[in-house]
């Protein structure tokens, strides 16, 4: 029998449908994924002209899909800083933290963004895995008074160098005042949201937080569409060359329940998402802390990939990891977790879990991918702007420039 090469995704009642389902495919949906258990427009029909357009313009994302787990309560805060790896008596409200959940041996249940936005008020904005059934488990005979529910919100993300503009005619000159990773409250046209200064893509963006999403996101959708059109807003889907550009990491590809903070660089590094010397007495420390000190086998790293331009990711073209070899080996060693082709470097990107004797930069591996075994080398990441100078711009001086 022939492969259907790109077979249908089915649309029907048991799959749940973002808040923006309805206005978002308009715009000629060419593909979806499930995500958290919710259709995702991932792109609509030219992966490489909306990261063109990202870098050039603005854009708007439908991320419904980004579905937010609501802690309140007296003990609100304990509970939640019980949850992540990271030390909340450093996150003010009106902040925002990406963190890791942890589980006890230190694997990765999700990596949402948190806002905190009240003293024990939290919101999780969930990558691909279920964390509500997670913390209500948690929560459950931990004598700790606290509330977990998904909100009825809905995010919306607006990126890319104008997304500010498109933001001043939303909700005026406050916006410049949010500084990068806060969030503010807003009403637009009678609608309740939360702000943030949050993307996925390390260019300059918002989320645009719903509340009562189920009722009013189409409008919201047409809000910002009427906003937008002025700046040339084009509607895309999540862009992975330019996450992956800019060293973002995508749960069930590069992280998952079988990784750990230390493997992939949020540990040693990057010490602040795993706190070890916090009171806290956080799910997961004693592994984390063991797995410091006895450290770690492998290591996920940068690599440059040989060959043929490889796809966008979020076309079809990586079905499966790629294996990894040492030169001359013939056993795979590793896996390239993600990966694409990077118009502006002209080159074939991505990440790769390797044993750490292959982790240094300038290690020579090969890779096995679409059309045959290439060589690849081990490269610092993120690949552009490592720093994130672009999504920390001031607002205020990039209005006056």
């Amino acid at each position: 029998m022939a492969v259907i090469e790109n077979p249908e995704i089915l649309l029907y009642s048991r799959i749940r449908k973002s808040p923006f389902f309805y206005a978002s495919r308009r715009h000629g949906v060419a593909k979806y994924s499930v995500y958290n258990h919710t259709y995702h427009p991932r792109h609509y029909g030219d992966p490489v002209a909306e990261y063109w357009h990202l870098l050039n313009g603005v854009t708007l994302w439908d991320v419904g899909v980004e579905r937010q787990i609501e802690i309140t309560g007296p003990d609100a805060f304990t509970f939640t800083n019980m949850l992540v790896p990271r030390d909340l008596t450093k996150c003010r409200v009106g902040q925002c933290k990406y963190v890791f959940i942890t589980a006890p041996d230190g694997g990765i249940i999700n990596d949402p963004v948190l806002l905190r936005l009240g003293e024990n008020h939290f919101w999780l904005s969930l990558a691909d895995s279920d964390v509500l059934l997670w913390a209500q488990g948690l929560a459950y005979n931990s004598g700790l008074d606290v509330t977990i529910r998904e909100a009825d919100v809905g995010p919306v993300q607006v990126q890319g160098p104008k997304s500010r503009d498109v933001m001043v005619d939303l909700f005026g000159e406050e916006i410049l005042d949010i500084g990068y990773y806060y969030c503010r409250e807003f009403e637009l046209d009678g609608m309740d949201v939360v702000v943030s200064r949050t993307g996925y893509t390390s260019e300059l963006g918002f989320e645009i937080y719903l509340r009562n999403a189920s009722r009013d996101g189409v409008r919201l959708w047409d809000k910002v569409i009427e906003a937008g059109t002025p700046h040339g807003i084009e509607v895309i889907g999540p862009c992975h060359i330019r996450r992956i550009e800019g060293g973002i990491l995508a749960w069930g590809c590069d992280i998952g329940l079988d990784t750990n903070p230390f493997e992939v660089g949020y540990g040693y590094e990057v010490s602040w998402m795993v706190d070890l010397k916090q009171e806290a007495d956080f799910i997961g420390k004693e592994a984390l802390r063991r797995i410091r000190d006895d450290g770690i086998g492998r290591k996920l790293v940068g690599v440059e990939i040989g060959g043929m331009p490889l796809g966008s990711f979020n076309d079809g073209s990586m079905i499966d990891p790629f294996p990894v070899y040492a030169p001359g080996g013939a056993e795979p060693v590793g896996k390239v977790t993600s990966a694409c082709f990077s118009p502006r470097l002209e080159q074939n990107i991505g990440f790769a879990m390797v044993p750490i004797e292959l982790a240094a930069l300038g290690t020579e591996l090969a890779v096995d991918r679409p059309g045959g075994t290439v060589p690849a080398t081990v490269v610092e990441k993120p690949f552009i702007d490592p720093k994130k100078y672009v999504p920390k711009q001031d607002l205020h001086r990039l209005a006056a420039g």
